[in-house]
């Protein structure tokens, strides 16, 4: 096989590092999910207290009392931050695969073009 030329031997780094970006992105929101996931599973044990329950939130190694109200717009404003960082994220992602689908085309193309004609 020839030797690719400097351009295409570019345009196939700058499509494979797009490719790392959107694994990157997968990792951070599959981590901003779970993050979410645990949030909610929280917000809700804490609705089936009753008012007065005695809780605690950690806080690094060690666990501090709190007070229910306190912790319910703790972890509300949480969950919100985290949605918020999600939809960023499915945005970004949405952004970087379309330029790799159209990277790919770009590519496809050119590779096309470069394919011997009637050999044999």
């Amino acid at each position: 096989m020839e030797e690719l030329p400097p351009q295409l031997r570019h345009q196939l780094a700058q499509y494979q590092q797009a490719q790392q970006q959107a694994q990157a992105l997968l990792a951070q929101k599959q981590q901003l999910e779970l993050a979410l996931r645990e949030t909610e599973r929280a917000l809700a044990e804490l609705e089936k207290l009753e008012e007065g329950a005695t809780v605690y939130k950690s806080v690094g190694g060690i666990l501090i009392k709190t007070g229910r109200a306190e912790l319910a717009k703790e972890l509300t404003e949480r969950k919100e931050t985290l949605d918020l960082r999600i939809k960023t994220i499915e945005r970004q992602e949405g952004r970087i695969l379309e330029r790799l689908r159209e990277m790919r085309e770009k590519l496809q193309e050119a590779l096309k073009s470069r394919q011997p004609v009637g050999a044999g």
